[in-house]
């Protein structure tokens, strides 16, 4: 224990950095522990433009924190080096509309603000380590997104295409289900280069845009079958739970990220995910109100999970209808449902602590 007779810490030494990040350069500002500027600089996003950054700002002084600004996109590569050399890093949001308007906006006035946000502390949120098996889970999942989306609007144009071809073709194909559309579709017969009349390019279109779907479509399976092969080795615990599946599992790694010890209690992951009742309370009216913020892919798993054992699981049905019996409404239950699988996931992503 110290005495006041002790020699207290020297901070003249220490200094607060910020990064303001962008895709083909990083600008950096280095503060002193009360907020004085000390120097700004300009680095290439490389691993040249990473090591003369930080030996920057290590040569600086003693770094006590490092605010950077996009720690999941442009600054993700940043964010790992300075990890991987025992440096603090936070998550720093972009200056608001309000503050720009009174300071103005350049790269070494965000950057500055970034690196007294990390000293005064309003930066805390600790980044994504974006070097694991999440974040593998996490480029599939992305492109698997990418490709249903791509393969959605493929067939909404299709269908349009159909609506509006000429009557001999509307009448072959209207009554079609999907999968026969699909095929027949792509086995229409390839147009000229040049294109006669209308029916041939008309025809040609639909092969087109067929061929797509089906290739689309093999595309998203093969993506589903790695990230589940990915998250059933990952966290198999996960998958076992009633109502998840490989889709919602990886999101829920996704939005924890490969250090999940950086949520520190499941109401933080709660609110993490947007399912964390906020007080709307005055006066005599004791109420709250939903959670808009969080991620809501995440949200969206949860709703999954919820919704998937509504109508299948023996538990989540009568609890349904106890709460029915109460007066709640079923959106209300719904709410809750999330809130509590939340509450239990949060339990199956912490880190088991090594014996």
């Amino acid at each position: 224990m110290s005495s006041m007779t002790d020699n207290p810490p020297d901070v003249s030494t220490t200094v607060f950095v910020g990064v303001d990040t962008h895709k083909s350069t990083h600008h950096a500002a280095i503060v002193d522990y009360l907020g004085r500027e000390v120097g700004d600089r300009e680095f290439p996003t490389t691993a040249a433009g990473h090591a003369d950054l930080i030996a920057w700002i290590t040569a600086a002084g003693t770094v006590e924190r490092i605010g950077v600004e996009g720690t999941g996109s442009y600054g993700s590569t940043l964010s790992t080096a300075l990890r991987a050399q025992d440096l603090e890093v936070v998550d720093v949001d972009r200056p608001d509309r309000r503050s720009r308007r009174f300071q103005g906006k350049s790269d070494p006035l965000d950057a500055r603000s970034a690196a007294r946000a990390a000293l005064t502390g309003n930066a805390t949120t600790i980044p994504k380590s974006h070097d694991g098996t999440v974040e593998a889970i996490r480029f599939l999942h992305n492109a698997r997104h990418s490709a249903v989306k791509a393969r959605a609007e493929a067939i909404t144009q299709l269908k349009s295409m159909i609506v509006n071809a000429p009557d001999p073709i509307r009448t072959d194909l209207r009554q079609l289900t999907d999968t026969k559309l699909f095929a027949a579709c792509a086995s229409l017969p390839p147009a000229a280069r040049r294109p006669v009349d209308l029916d041939s390019a008309v025809g040609a279109a639909l092969r087109s845009v067929a061929l797509r779907i089906q290739d689309l479509t093999a595309e998203e399976r093969i993506l589903a079958i790695q990230i589940e092969a990915l998250v059933a080795a990952h966290a198999p615990h996960l998958l076992a739970r009633f109502g998840v599946g490989a889709s919602t599992a990886a999101q829920l790694l996704i939005t924890v990220g490969d250090n999940p010890e950086r949520v520190t209690s499941e109401g933080s992951f709660a609110r993490l995910c947007g399912v964390a009742p906020i007080p709307a309370s005055s006066g005599k009216t004791q109420r709250h109100r939903l959670d808009r913020g969080g991620d809501r892919q995440a949200n969206r798993a949860l709703y999954t999970i919820a919704i998937t054992r509504l109508r299948s699981d023996e538990r989540t049905q009568q609890y349904r209808d106890r709460r029915l019996a109460e007066g709640k409404t079923p959106r209300e239950i719904t709410r809750c449902l999330k809130r509590a699988i939340a509450r239990e996931i949060f339990g199956l992503l912490k880190p088991t602590p090594s014996p």
